[in-house]
């Protein structure tokens, strides 16, 4: 959904007729688009006059179309121009590079809306988790439109699977997020090779104004137009902005008091900055029947898109994100450390000829050394070897990203779980709320810099050492857009109530418990490959054994935890519907006063006495009549 106050309301797609198709026009009516936004009615005439285009417009403004429209407009009217006959009217004109592989599905579906009417346009999307080979048949038709990665763009121009000769647009969406993402050696590439055309047209398209995006708009746009449609103030207006300072413990004890006593409405998205954590706390809240999905780099592209289509169909109200850029930029720096390192290490090596030379009379402590010396480099080389692995995983990594570009539909509270590791990665995740004139809410758990490591049942984040620093970074930042984070406050008398619950949904979450649901996401991937589909035919006694294969240590869930009994609940807390002992008006029927529905007092009345066993028993009972029972032990034996 698009912002109210974004819509040109004195335009509309239909006074665009003499500029674009009619199968455009058409598909746009099926999509619901009868008024362009304000970048979209700026951008299209521009763009169609050739015109390079800078547009930097907020999320949620419609940029995706700014650019998509045009593009396919061109390329209709550059295939009507050439004969059927024509070799060269099949050919790739248009490349949009996008930061990752979630907003490459999400571009490739919108072009095959615009695209319902026009058979003729084909569109490919290289970022798709697809194998080389059918990757290298599909591009081999010379699609219309590539969607890619910088990377997966650049690895096809170089084997020569894509050709862009003839290319006639290029666009780079979320310009600002491109080389944040480790893309800045690709896109170099990319523009210094000689893959593309001395003549082309250009778009970037942006949400904020970075030096990346000056550095891009150097490198490919040419006299621009510029547009400017950012609304920072009106941001900062629908966004409430809180944090906590807790321990990593208290994260969990208050992560269940907010979402079971639904103290926040709506879908939320709850972030963390690890895979482990991410099924950690989806296996917390099973504890308490909270459903939730995850959402990592682990899983497929397909399975990642659909989790996201089901956030956003109301399948499940939480979802727990990975996000795992500010890791990325923590590797970075650590590799330039490492590499420091290694340069002194060799530094120190060199002389040891010499010195070996100069003390002959001493070959006890040189044999020493050498040993030491020997321990050390191997010991160096193993960490190297555990250093390549962590950077080949990260590289393989890059392409997932759920902070921007991914469309989360109606967020009404974003949770930093796990407070990022920048500023500018808490900038985009509090981006997912508060959209398209929406209000929301953004909470943020900080670790004090003395809690840290002191618990061991949850593990300690080794980025929540830094919190306190970055928070600081976090609040200056957005003072200076004019907005506060303010401290979200809790009764924790109240709260301690429910640490014991918390503490015992915690220990049955184990380290084997959640590499048993790692093993179990894993295991349904496969299951439900299509890719695997003829290799089960061709042996079934392996799908067999996936089927049947059952956890080793299956998680404890105890049905009581789905509740919050009644003496729990904080006097201030609404009730909770479903939950017992809720104070809740519908359970009191009629001519019972204030006796709740389903009260069972501890005296019988006459009227409720049962059949049950016990029913006027032991001496000094009285029969129906109010005659003294009989003793039936003193009959006995007569």
């Amino acid at each position: 959904m698009v912002d109210a106050h974004l819509v040109d309301n004195k335009a509309t797609f239909s006074a665009f007729s003499h500029l674009l198709d009619a199968r455009l026009l058409r598909a746009l009516a099926d999509m619901g688009f009868s008024r362009p936004t304000l970048v979209q009615s700026k951008a299209i005439p521009l763009a169609l006059e050739s015109r390079d285009i800078l547009a930097r417009a907020r999320t949620g403004s419609g940029k995706t179309a700014a650019y998509c429209i045009p593009l396919v407009q061109k390329i209709l009217s550059a295939k009507s121009a050439l004969d059927l006959e024509d070799s060269s009217r099949q050919a790739t004109r248009a490349l949009i590079l996008v930061p990752t592989k979630e907003l490459s599905e999400q571009v490739t579906s919108y072009l095959r809306g615009l695209c319902k009417y026009c058979e003729d346009v084909v569109l490919a999307n290289a970022a798709a988790s697809t194998s080389a080979h059918l990757q290298k048949t599909m591009l081999s038709d010379r699609p219309d439109i590539v969607i890619a990665t910088p990377a997966r763009a650049l690895a096809l121009l170089q084997s020569k699977t894509l050709v862009a000769s003839q290319l006639d647009s290029l666009v780079i969406d979320e310009a600002d997020l491109v080389l944040s993402y480790g893309h800045d050696d690709d896109i170099r590439q990319i523009f210094s090779g000689a893959y593309l055309p001395q003549v082309y047209q250009s778009f970037l398209m942006s949400a904020t104004m970075t030096e990346d995006v000056e550095l891009l708009k150097g490198l490919t746009l040419r006299n621009p137009a510029i547009l400017k449609l950012e609304d920072g103030e009106d941001e900062a207006a629908h966004l409430s902005q809180y944090a906590v300072r807790c321990s990593e413990v208290d994260k969990f004890l208050l992560t269940y008091v907010i979402l079971k006593l639904k103290l926040i409405r709506g879908k939320c998205i709850l972030f963390v900055n690890d895979v482990d954590r991410s099924y950690r706390l989806k296996l917390f809240l099973e504890q308490f029947s909270i459903k939730s999905c995850v959402l990592n780099s682990e899983l497929p592209l397909n399975s990642r898109y659909h989790t996201v289509q089901e956030f956003n169909k109301g399948v499940y109200d939480y979802i727990i994100a990975t996000d795992e850029s500010g890791a990325q930029e923590n590797d970075s720096e650590d590799e330039e450390d490492e590499d420091d390192g290694e340069e002194e290490l060799t530094s120190t090596q060199r002389p040891d000829p010499t010195t070996e030379s100069e003390a002959p009379s001493e070959p006890s402590s040189s044999s020493r050394k050498r040993k030491r010396k020997a321990e050390a480099e191997a010991a160096e080389s193993s960490k190297s070897q555990k250093r390549s692995k962590t950077r080949t995983k990260s590289k393989s990594d890059r392409e997932y990203g759920v902070t921007r570009g991914v469309d989360f539909v109606d967020v009404a509270c974003v949770v930093n779980f796990d407070l990022p590791v920048s500023s500018r990665a808490y900038t985009h995740r509090v981006g997912r709320t508060a959209r398209a004139g929406r209000t929301g809410m953004s909470l943020s758990f900080v670790v004090p810099r003395d809690q840290w490591g002191t618990n061991k049942v949850v593990g300690g984040l080794a980025s929540a050492e830094y919190d306190e620093r970055v928070f600081a970074k976090v609040e200056s930042e957005q003072a200076a857009r004019g907005s506060k984070i303010k401290e979200y406050k809790f009764d924790m008398k109240q709260v301690e109530a429910f640490r014991y619950r918390m503490e015992d949904a915690l220990r049955s979450v184990t380290r084997s418990a959640v590499k048993e649901a790692r093993v179990k996401e894993l295991k349904m991937e496969i299951l439900n490959s299509d890719k695997l589909k003829a290799h089960f035919e061709d042996n079934p006694l392996d799908l067999e054994y996936l089927r049947h294969d059952k956890p080793l240590h299956p998680t404890r869930v105890q049905p009581h935890m789905k509740h919050v009994p009644k003496y729990l609940l904080p006097k201030s807390a609404a009730p909770v519907p479903g939950e017992t002992g809720s104070p809740s008006v519908t359970q009191r029927p009629e001519g019972e006063g204030e006796k709740p529905a389903g009260f069972v007092p501890f005296r019988k009345t006459a009227h409720a006495r049962g059949r049950g066993r016990g029913r006027e028993r032991g001496r000094g009972g009285h029969g129906k009549n109010g005659e003294k029972k009989s003793d039936p032990l003193k009959k006995f034996g007569r």
